[in-house]
């Protein structure tokens, strides 16, 4: 017996080989063939991951209502744009990070929120709009992203409009009959596309995909490592409400109005810690040897100074990579660390990033 969900892809995955692991709620594949060849390949050709366990949703109504809990300036989003925002707690602490879009023309908003915070965004996001918008959690839809140099390519042939969008535009287009909501963007730092399905349909234009021999199905693991080297937060370790956008060097998500009106929760004390910059921040390293993990300590000349949130073996890097929050006058670039293995100092340097350039399609 198990308590975890399954996604609409489940049966897919087992048949084509999936080793199967608890995320987040749901059984998930964890690889195929094998994390290295899987990131590889999505570096190379077109990777197709299973992300139906995130949270989507609709919301219609009031946009003044939701934008007091965000970052993003609604009002400057147009038809057909996207844009990465954060979900903040009265502190400025972060809850969640998630894409806010207006596919459907003026009839409202779409939102796609992680998955291990789903059920508490929903929830807050309800609560502080009710009588002025509406949320439906859209519960009869799978969600798979299409990402590599020859994602545009291979789902331009089926769907030629969605293929000339650029990074961070959407739009809701049709496969096969089958209504199709598609953004230019994805969590691996290549180009390509996130795509929402009918629950029923998913299965059958996931095989399509697969039929072309660019596309492979990738697993958790490659998911992992192709976004450290992309140099992007997981929430739940990289942030967390007790880590506030400035300290996790995503002040680029607050809108330039909403700073200036300092109307977004936790406005003063964020915009305050920005300015006097926080005494801590995220930044990237890198070492030889076996990769840090979470919750690795980080020392210099034999202080505690950090602690590593997300690590692991970069396969386009070549070597061991990760995130940590360090003491700010560490943070420069180029920096010599230590990091606390078993017990064992080893050596470490604060690194810029992403450590892997981005390749998102931003037009020709």
């Amino acid at each position: 017996m198990t308590d975890t969900l399954q996604t609409p892809l489940f049966d897919l995955h087992v048949a084509l080989g999936a080793k199967m692991v608890p995320f987040a709620g749901y059984d998930m594949p964890l690889q195929y063939e094998g994390i290295m060849a899987e990131h590889n390949h999505t570096r190379e050709a077109a990777g197709l991951f299973d992300v139906s366990h995130m949270g989507q949703a609709h919301y219609t109504g009031d946009e003044a209502a939701l934008e007091k809990l965000i970052t993003a300036d609604l009002s400057a989003l147009k038809p057909g744009e996207q844009k990465y925002t954060l979900l903040l707690n009265e502190q400025g602490g972060i809850r969640d990070d998630l894409m806010v879009s207006r596919p459907f023309g003026d009839d409202g908003l779409f939102l796609v929120v992680n998955a291990a915070t789903k059920g508490d965004d929903f929830a807050h996001i309800a609560a502080n709009t009710a009588g002025a918008g509406e949320l439906r959690v859209i519960e009869d839809r799978a969600l798979i992203a299409l990402q590599g140099p020859q994602a545009a390519d291979v789902f331009g042939a089926l769907v030629p409009d969605a293929a000339k969008l650029i990074f961070m535009q959407c739009g809701v287009f049709t496969l096969d009959g089958v209504e199709i909501y598609v953004s230019r963007s994805g969590y691996t730092g290549e180009d390509g596309f996130e795509i929402s399905i009918p629950a029923d349909k998913a299965e059958a234009i996931v095989r399509k995909l697969l039929d072309d021999e660019r596309v492979k199905p990738i697993g958790l693991g490659a998911r992992d490592s192709l976004r450290l080297e992309a140099g992007l937060c997981l929430y739940g370790h990289d942030m967390n409400e007790e880590t506030t956008p400035a300290e996790a060097v995503l002040m680029w998500a607050v809108a330039k109005p909403r700073r200036e009106r300092l109307d977004f929760p936790g406005a003063a004390r964020v915009m305050q810690m920005f300015a006097d910059k926080p005494a801590r921040k995220r930044v990237g390293f890198t070492m030889a040897g076996a990769p840090a993990r979470e919750g690795a300590e980080i020392v210099k000349d034999g202080q505690s100074i950090g602690i590593v949130t997300s690590g692991g073996f970069g396969p386009t890097v070549g070597g061991p990579v990760g995130m940590a929050y360090i003491d700010a006058e560490h943070a420069a670039a180029d920096t010599d660390i230590e990091i606390l293995l078993r017990g064992k100092a080893r050596p470490a340097k604060v690194a810029k990033m992403p450590f892997v350039a981005q390749r998102y399609y931003r037009g020709e």
